[in-house]
């Protein structure tokens, strides 16, 4: 315990426990709740924040630059999101204060190594094995391997407001490679904006969503809500699911990473999905 001016004791602060962020003096203010981190701030703390959540798959056109701008109030902001679940403390406000940082500290995983190892969404939806989890709020793409492991954690950009990303249970049930992407991309909207590969979706019934896991044009906007309901990625990103899914691989689009449908049994085996909300040809 310490002492201040009134002679009062107070508890020491914690100290940061991630060598990202414990190598890092101009964080020390930021963990005693003495300063902040947003937008304008500049400096090797910034850069260490900016890169933990590019390793965990928040979105962050430009990199770690060292500089706090809109991107990385966005990552900070999607961070938050997904982690107020497990720090209750923590705000959805894209400036990184006291009790962000704490959570990062906990969340990210050691520097050099990329994905996350704790608060994961289990790869199942009502009990069905999965292989893709879509966090719509906090716009991620988890791939989980056959065996449930984690494989891989992206950024995302869903639905906008009045052309919402569909939550439930979907299935795999076509691939296009980047000719074939570029070829319905140019006939659907004019131009090459599903990136270099496509994945159809369909409901779990079969019957038609209208949604795809895709590329884009407009990487600038991946962690946003923007889209006509298909989940768009970076290229990286869609390479990596086009090459390690399936057709009949099953995806879960939920609405958080506590969603409660997730890792449940079912419970009316007959329940068909909304599918009122169901465009075709989105993007």
């Amino acid at each position: 315990m310490t002492a201040d001016s009134t002679g009062s004791s107070t508890p020491p602060i914690a100290a940061l426990r991630n060598e990202r962020f414990a190598s890092q003096p101009d964080l020390t203010g930021v963990l005693a709740g003495k300063a902040t981190l947003g937008t304008g701030a500049k400096g090797p703390g910034v850069r260490a924040v900016q890169q933990a959540l590019a390793d965990m798959g928040f979105s962050l056109h430009g990199g770690a630059d060292g500089a706090f701008g809109p991107q990385s109030a966005k990552a900070v902001r999607n961070f938050q999101t997904h982690a107020r679940s497990a720090f209750p403390e923590v705000q959805p406000t894209g400036v990184v204060d006291a009790a962000t940082l704490r959570a990062l500290d906990a969340l990210a995983p050691a520097p050099g190594q990329r994905s996350q190892t704790q608060h994961l969404p289990a790869p199942r939806y009502k009990g069905t094995p999965v292989r893709v989890v879509v966090v719509k709020d906090e716009h991620r793409t988890y791939l989980f391997d056959p065996q449930g492991q984690l494989q891989g954690l992206f950024g995302n950009a869903v639905g906008a407001r009045h052309t919402k990303t569909d939550s439930g249970l979907k299935k795999v049930t076509g691939k296009l490679n980047e000719a074939q992407a570029h070829a319905l991309g140019k006939k659907l909207w004019g131009g090459p904006v599903f990136g270099p590969r496509l994945i159809d979706l369909s409901w779990a019934d079969g019957s038609r969503s209208g949604e795809e896991l895709h590329g884009t044009n407009a990487p600038a906007q991946l962690g946003q809500d923007v889209s006509h309901g298909c989940i768009r990625h970076d290229d990286a990103a869609i390479l990596a699911l086009y090459d390690a899914l399936q057709v009949g691989d099953m995806v879960a689009i939920v609405d958080s990473v506590n969603d409660p449908h997730l890792g449940a049994a079912p419970t009316t085996p007959t329940e068909k999905p909304d599918l009122s909300g169901a465009v075709a040809a989105r993007k």
